[in-house]
């Protein structure tokens, strides 16, 4: 019995098998799960996920998987989440080099002790950068700079060479680096196998390299432990949560910035208070207040008003997907992400057939019986024999109501997204947009961005103008269109990939992107407009954060939120990975794993597109149950 199941058993399940061995093994720990599945390798809790091996794996693609396996393994045993937690900035590119160099150290730790899998973590290495985009490099724009460490890192503390393909990108941030930090990475070997003391250092060096201000480490873990504090905080802990409760007690309490919170304010009043003279004025405001939502008070359309300002806006971007790729780059990008896909499709198509199922179902015709004109019911003409003085019945056929209706997927293409959560944001919109559009569904997928890490061209201008104070918005956008509401999928599927393209993702500035989505819909004909928002955080963009007081883009952002789900026909819904936007928007779900997110997008769909149409659909079934 047992020779016959050897003979049935795959040809890469004895590899499988001893993979995870091997990475309980060197975690220590003899209750972890191994899983074999398509996707980013990922160590999610006691859980690890590996990327399913080819039937018959070539030397190179073993030493692959097994170097992915040891890395895993290596973060399992050597790191830990809360201390890491603790230490790392909380977002931005500040965090993204934070995470690389930590990556870098736990596996130089393994590398260091163990000459297998210093081999192993070579080849996954190498693999990593077989695309060989980084060789060659004009400038810093084109080379990330985490990465750049990430491999700097690893030479100075296993003195392993990084692999060929790299040498433009090291070659563009070495100089820099050792000018600004090179005293404190000359330390970095002491403290290897000290994670905390590591972590100390980076914070050091992500100073000396004006990647986050003195104090900021501090503040960014404050900022985390506010949905912990209780309402009955101290004054000082209401001045800090300004914005964050939404309520009218706590929003002037900002003492930095009291003057701007009062005309804020003002703006908001239906008639002026301090200019009771000004007879024309009072009469103007008067007819706004009478105005629909769309009035020039609008914080969509003059968001200055408001206390938003946008220092320059010449350097901003909109542009459609293929003009930001060769067509042949879009073409291989493709092909990834259909390989990706077709791992993701079993669960992502039953998802979406489930709901082509639910919008058919509300598109299907009734009858009105009993009528007095329209066609003849064959059903009751049994009712001449048995009631001959009773009129004949007729009936009419009659629709359900489903009004026409475009949905926009807004998604947030931050760095923060790189990897496994942007993959699938990518593969649940793909699928999504031709299922809605077998439905007669019109779908537009756009994505945001910014053109530069830590502001781009307009930061140069503010800095050349003498570095004003309070400038506004610093970094120039970069808004992308996947997909317009019109264009068919089969046309559009290729620009989807674009998202997996090295560099795109940057920073994030929602509130802009949200008034830009926004716009767009209310553009459009049809009746009912859907606005979903994917993302993984709140706004971010350190060059606006560092000139400005307070939580700038943060308030900004709620009162585009507040505006739209207050006074819009626009329907606004959320979905947060992993970060939760519940505090945001009032339609929001939280998910904590990428691979959720085509459950929640189908099950928010459904909801909106059943509370609309129910009126009609019990009228449309009480009318059967009657016949």
């Amino acid at each position: 019995m047992s020779q016959s199941n050897n003979r049935k058993e795959g040809p890469v399940e004895p590899l499988k098998r001893s993979l995870a061995a091997c990475v309980r093994t060197v975690a220590g720990d003899s209750e972890l799960e191994v899983k074999y599945q398509p996707g980013q390798p990922l160590l999610v809790g006691k859980s690890v996920s590996l990327p399913e091996p080819p039937r018959v794996p070539s030397k190179r693609e073993v030493a692959v998987l097994r170097g992915t396996a040891d890395s895993l393994a290596l973060q399992a045993a050597c790191h830990d989440e809360q201390l890491h937690h603790r230490l790392a900035p909380s977002h931005g590119p500040a965090r993204d080099v934070f995470e690389a160099m930590e990556r870098a150290r736990v596996e130089a730790v393994g590398a260091s002790r163990m000459a297998g899998m210093a081999s192993n973590l070579t080849a996954k290495l190498e693999a990593s950068y077989a695309h060989g985009r980084f060789a060659v490099v004009k400038s810093r724009d084109e080379a990330p700079l985490a990465d750049a460490l990430a491999l700097m890192v690893r030479q100075k503390l296993t003195g392993a060479a990084p692999p060929k393909t790299t040498k433009g990108m090291i070659q563009a941030w070495r100089s820099w680096v050792d000018e600004r930090a090179g005293h404190l990475f000359d330390q970095l070997d002491d403290h290897v196998e000290d994670q905390e003391s590591f972590g100390r250092l980076m914070q050091e060096m992500l100073r000396a390299m004006d990647l986050i201000q003195d104090g900021q480490q501090s503040q960014d873990s404050e900022q985390e432990e506010k949905p912990d504090a209780s309402e009955g905080g101290s004054e000082s802990a209401d001045e800090n949560e300004a914005g964050e409760t939404g309520t009218e007690e706590t929003e002037p309490q900002d003492a930095s910035d009291q003057h701007d919170v009062g005309e804020f304010e003002d703006s908001l009043e239906p008639a002026p208070t301090d200019d009771d003279d000004d007879d024309e004025a009072d009469g103007e405001e008067a007819v706004e207040a009478t105005e629909p939502w769309r009035s020039n008070v609008s914080v969509l359309d003059d968001p200055e008003s408001f206390g938003y300002k946008v220092f320059c806006r010449k350097f901003d971007e909109e542009a459609a997907a293929e003009e930001l790729a060769t067509p042949e780059e879009l073409e291989r990008l493709h092909g990834f992400l259909e390989k990706e896909l077709r791992g993701l499709s079993s669960v992502v198509a039953r998802l979406a057939n489930r709901l082509q199922r639910r919008l058919l179902a509300q598109q299907n015709r009734a009858w009105d019986f009993d009528l007095e004109e329209g066609t003849l019911d064959s059903a009751r003409l049994t009712r001449v024999i048995t009631d001959p003085t009773a009129p004949l019945s007729f009936k009419q056929e009659c629709d359900i109501e489903f009004r026409d209706t475009v949905v926009t997927l807004l998604i947030d293409n931050s760095g923060s997204m790189r990897g496994r959560p942007i993959l699938v944001a990518a593969c649940c919109a793909d699928v999504l947009a031709r299922t809605l559009e077998r439905c007669g569904v019109k779908v537009e997928i756009l994505g945001f961005t910014t053109r530069a890490w830590k502001g781009g061209q307009s930061k140069e201008h503010w800095i050349q103008g003498g570095r004003p104070a309070n400038p506004g918005r610093l970094n120039d956008l970069r808004h992308i269109v996947y997909k317009t509401a019109d264009a068919p999928w089969r046309r559009a599927k290729k620009s989807l990939a674009l998202m997996m393209r090295e560099g795109i993702l940057k920073e994030n500035i929602d509130g802009e992107a949200l008034a830009w989505a926004h716009r767009r819909l209310l553009a459009r004909p049809e009746q009912r407009r859907i606005l979903m928002m994917i993302s993984d955080g709140e706004p971010v963009d350190d060059s606006t954060t560092t000139a400005n007081a307070g939580q700038y883009m943060e308030n900004h952002l709620r009162q585009v939120i507040e505006e739209i789900e207050t006074n819009s026909p626009v329907q606004l819904i959320a979905i947060g990975i992993q970060h939760d936007v519940t505090r945001y928007y009032r339609s929001a779900v939280r998910i904590t794993d990428p691979t959720e997110l085509a459950g929640a997008m189908t099950d928010k769909l459904v909801e909106l597109f059943e509370e609309k149409t129910g009126v009609s659909e019990q009228r449309a079934r009480s009318r059967r149950r009657l016949h």
